[in-house]
């Protein structure tokens, strides 16, 4: 089972997600979508594990809900095949190298680089979302 979790505020993380899970189911592989507010660390029983969380303020992860989360079990990806996605406002994308690197650095296997879409993510986006959905079906 592929576990996706993600945090969206206006949608557009979401709608990601919902691609993303489009591209594992086309893939061949089962997939449980979760908002992090309902996500638990048994998602660490899975081997493959999509994250998606838009930028925020200063291009940081939302610190409310999403940080805290993913801060609770960076340091047990060691191993494990993992994605990133997520939409932005402002900026280039630096808050999705940071959050990579951090993922790399505890230990993760990147299924490829992270995800972004400018705003509401358009068909290109969508596209590769599905494609990154596609990899962790096939990862």
């Amino acid at each position: 089972m592929i576990r996706i979790v993600y945090w969206s505020g206006t949608g557009n993380t979401e709608a990601m997600a919902n691609a993303v899970a489009d591209g594992v189911k086309n893939g061949g592989a089962e997939v449980e979508i979760l908002p992090v507010a309902a996500a638990e660390e048994s998602i660490l029983e899975s081997e493959v594990l999509l994250f998606g969380c838009p930028a925020m303020g200063a291009e940081e992860l939302e610190e409310s809900e999403f940080e805290p989360f993913f801060s609770s079990i960076e340091s047990r990806l060691r191993g494990k095949k993992v994605g990133l996605f997520g939409s932005y406002d402002w900026g280039d994308g630096e808050w999705m190298r940071v959050w990579q690197q951090r993922a790399e650095a505890a230990g993760a296997q990147m299924l490829a680089d992270g995800v972004i879409a400018h705003n509401e993510p358009d068909a290109e986006a969508i596209a590769a979302c599905e494609e990154l959905g596609r990899l962790a079906a096939n990862a």
